[in-house]
């Protein structure tokens, strides 16, 4: 059959997954199953559709014209990379997504030089055409500039341009939305320039898996490319492992992808995706050949990790009581588990039998995972984020990350200074009618937090987004921003009467009716030190009546902790708690007799 592989690929909610729907929706095949105007056929996963990110890629398909194109939706941020890397080996070509108010942004560059990298042909979708502040043509010439600084060769700058509004399901060859009437347009570039698969299937089997599925029924499923000859359901292969170690497997199941659903079949030729379960061990990056011929396919590359964290076992007086898996042997299995599909995250266990150390592309990457754990059923406890350094030829090297930022003119003065205290070096700064839009090179050690200050900064209308560059020499001591915490001193629930005592230090964590154990923190103090509190102390009733009976202070509402904020508050001396019900930040040491046994 006749055949087109293809990823869309773009920056963070540029549309991406809309304009996959409006495909679907508009497709030949596909009868669509919609429970609403703002459901995302796509967004499968909760923590995606919450955040409005894709994570996870998926897999679809569909018809036109006689053509089956399979669509591979890819993530839209660079933490997730370990995915976009891996659906490029799968397709043939790309539409990248560019929004027309905002045009490429430092995402866009990332996912644009993995298609480059890739050799793939590129279709260019200016999207959000129906905004009032679009500006096309100036978006398509910032693409034009970033082909150029990527190295694209003369036949991928030679793109075709196809303008949209993906939420009303149109496009067309000039950005005039009046005369656009459906998704035409779109389907019409992907047939005529992206190319078939190069592929023969009269040579020996190889298939590349390149993502895992896990089914109720089916087991492991993996999904993948066939490169050369023809996959037979039942069929005995040789599943080649990244050691290079060869079994023979007996293929149970063997299914395509036909809108979003799987449709087993009998057999499928090279050039198809496929989906394949009967391999319980095997991994991403791993071949399926010809049991007689055993060839392996090029193993994945996959960029280093950047940031380490602890993770390990819940220790805090409260452990076992709002989750149900606690034991050191419920988090080395899941984590186990997660390496299986994520090849940019990797787990070494420490000196302890309940601590590992994680690693992987970004904080964002590890507090997805953390989140996916606590929804779970998990309980857990992790450490502060921290970068890799690398040693090389005498030299300590770190990751280096180029930060884009915009925000209103009022704050470039603020946002500056605090780029520069963080050791940031501005390389490029231009106005844009009232938004101050800067480039800045920064080491990841000082990204690490800087998130929460800047939206304080900039009172929630700055933008920030950041994108590895690669490891430079050591950049110098990073003076950090010291807090102090409000420690509880005491193991009970808050009452109001505790609490308005802790206020007067600085900003609660918690508000009232909050159970709390000695050595959790519950506030930020004001000064660089920590203070204990017994958020708990009610006030002492007496037959007395004082002259301030009457008076009552007020309790400001508690700052709302989230895992993110969590991660980049904690010192060095700090954990976060993490259960499916609750984020909690403690010391590391409840109590100073716990301190005192721990240097002795």
């Amino acid at each position: 059959m006749n055949i087109r592989n293809i990823a869309i690929i773009a920056h963070v909610d540029h549309g991406k997954t809309t304009l996959v729907d409006s495909l679907l929706k508009q497709s030949e095949n596909f009868k669509l199953k919609f429970d609403g105007p703002q459901e995302l056929i796509m967004d499968s996963n909760e923590l995606e559709r919450e955040r409005g990110i894709t994570i996870f890629s998926k897999n679809a398909a569909l018809e036109h014209k006689g053509v089956k194109i399979n669509i591979v939706d890819t993530p839209g941020h660079a933490d997730f990379g370990g995915e976009v890397e891996r659906i490029m080996r799968m397709v043939d070509g790309a539409i990248l997504l560019i929004d027309a108010k905002e045009g490429p942004m430092p995402q866009t560059k990332f996912v644009l030089k993995k298609a480059i990298q890739a050799g793939h042909r590129i279709i260019v979708v200016i999207n959000k055409i129906d905004k009032a502040d679009a500006r096309p043509e100036w978006a398509l010439n910032q693409t034009y500039e970033l082909f150029f600084e990527l190295g694209a060769s003369e036949t991928q700058i030679e793109f075709p341009v196809v303008y949209a509004s993906a939420r009303q399901g149109k496009a067309g060859l000039k950005p005039d939305l009046s005369s656009m009437k459906n998704i035409e347009p779109l389907f019409e570039a992907i047939v005529n320039y992206i190319k078939p698969p190069e592929a023969n299937s009269s040579l020996p089997l190889q298939m590349l898996t390149v993502n895992l599925i896990y089914d109720n029924y089916k087991g492991k499923i993996a999904v993948g490319r066939i490169y050369s000859g023809v996959l037979k359901k039942g069929a005995t292969v040789a599943h080649i492992a990244r050691s290079g170690e060869i079994k023979k497997a007996q293929l149970s199941s063997l299914m395509l992808f036909s809108g979003l659903n799987r449709v087993e079949v009998n057999e499928a030729e090279a050039g198809e995706i496929v989906a394949i379960a009967g391999i319980p061990d095997i991994s991403i990056g791993e071949t399926i050949a010809d049991v007689e011929n055993p060839v392996a396919l090029p193993v994945i590359k996959i960029d280093e990790p950047t940031i380490k964290m602890t993770f390990g076992v819940n220790t805090s007086p409260f452990m076992g009581k709002e989750g149900d898996k606690t034991t050191s042997r419920n988090l080395r299995e899941r984590l186990e588990k997660e390496l299986e599909t994520d090849v940019a995250l990797s787990v070494k266990q420490t000196d302890s039998a309940d601590r590992w150390v994680v690693t992987g592309r970004g904080e964002l990457h590890l507090s997805i995972f953390i989140e996916k754990m606590r929804r779970e059923g998990y309980e857990l406890e992790v450490s502060k984020p921290q970068v890799i350094f690398k040693e090389e030829n005498g030299k300590t090297l770190e990751p280096v990350e180029l930060l884009t930022i915009e925000a209103p003119q009022d704050f470039a003065g603020n946002v500056i200074e605090l780029i520069g205290k963080r050791l940031g070096i501005m390389e490029d700064m231009r106005v844009d009618k009232e938004t101050t839009i800067m480039e800045f090179t920064i080491p990841t050690r000082g990204l690490i937090g800087i998130r929460g200050e800047f939206l304080t900064l900039t009172k929630g209308l700055g933008i920030m987004n950041s994108l590895f560059s690669g490891y430079e020499e050591y950049k110098g001591e990073l003076k950090a921003e010291e807090h102090g915490s409000i420690v509880a001193s005491d193991t009970g629930v808050s009452n109001s009467y505790g609490l308005i005592t802790a206020q007067g230090r600085g900003q609660l964590f918690i508000g009232p009716g909050v159970p709390v154990y000695e050595g959790m923190v519950t506030g930020k103090n004001a000064k660089a030190e920590d203070v204990k509190v017994n958020v708990c102390k009610a006030k002492e009733l007496t037959n007395f009546r004082s002259r301030n009976e009457g008076v009552q202070e007020k309790l400001d509402v508690p700052f709302d902790l989230t895992l993110e904020y969590a991660l980049s508050y904690i010192g060095d001396g700090e954990l976060v708690e993490v259960t499916p019900k609750s984020v909690r930040v403690r010391k590391m040491y409840l109590t100073e007799l716990q301190k005192k046994r721990a240097k002795a």
